[in-house]
């Protein structure tokens, strides 16, 4: 069967500038996807993470607690507990210019910038999705104009502008706007999921953060009922 129309046809009549947006279209879907298979295993991997939080306060003392979040490094939870300890005995140690800060504000700051460090972390690669979701359509539209462009010239160069002789080439380049959707919706749907999972888990990095605050200044982690002392964990090393 003589196969006239469809994608292969397009590809095989198709000049450098069809096949480069083509291709162009391929990696910025290879692109957004790897996104979102990545970042998608990044936040399961957290929302596990997050579930030992409760097991750090009831640990005996804060080193027990350090080992009930695990040993990886690049676990958000862990590296805000370790960076608030790190705070505390930095400004307890000796006299320096930072002692000009209270404990408090120290320790909010210190809280903070290892909350902005995980916020940048989480934030790798949304930019790729937010690009590719709002220029694919446009890389799509502006292949199907320059198909449509030179069918035009080939049929009139051919002198025949029947319907069939038509119908076919400018359809076929069409079919790269729908490519172009194709790619950019996956994006924007990951990108609006993926921005909604990040939320999920700096919420829990701040309520963890607020509770390290208030155990390292008053000594006892503050419930959410207001309550003072939910665990009297020892600050071990």
């Amino acid at each position: 069967m003589n196969n006239s129309f469809g994608l292969v046809n397009l590809w095989n009549q198709g000049d450098f500038i069809t096949r480069a947006v083509a291709v162009l279209l391929l990696g910025m879907s290879l692109a957004s996807w790897m996104v979102i298979i990545v970042k998608a295993l990044d936040l399961r991997k957290y929302a596990v993470q997050s579930r030992r939080i409760e097991s750090f306060w009831h640990a005996a003392d804060f080193a027990d607690g350090l080992s009930k979040l695990g040993t990886d490094p690049a676990n958000p939870i862990r590296a805000l507990a370790l960076e608030g300890r790190e705070a505390a005995a930095h400004h307890n140690a000796q006299p320096q210019l930072h002692d000009s800060l209270g404990a408090s504000e120290w320790l909010t700051r210190s809280l903070r910038n290892s909350i902005d460090e995980s916020t940048s972390r989480l934030q790798a690669g949304l930019a790729v999705l937010a690009s590719v979701g709002s220029t694919a359509p446009f890389v799509g539209l502006f292949g199907t104009v320059w198909g449509i462009y030179h069918a035009l010239i080939a049929i009139s160069a051919a002198g025949q502008a029947t319907i069939d002789k038509v119908a076919g080439p400018i359809g076929e380049s069409l079919v790269m706007t729908a490519l172009g959707l194709a790619v950019a919706i996956p994006a924007v749907l990951g990108y609006n999921a993926l921005v909604r999972g990040n939320k999920s888990v700096l919420h829990k990095l701040n309520r963890f953060a607020y509770d390290l605050h208030s155990y390292f200044v008053t000594g006892a982690r503050v419930s959410a009922r207001g309550q003072a002392n939910v665990v009297a964990m020892k600050k071990g090393a």
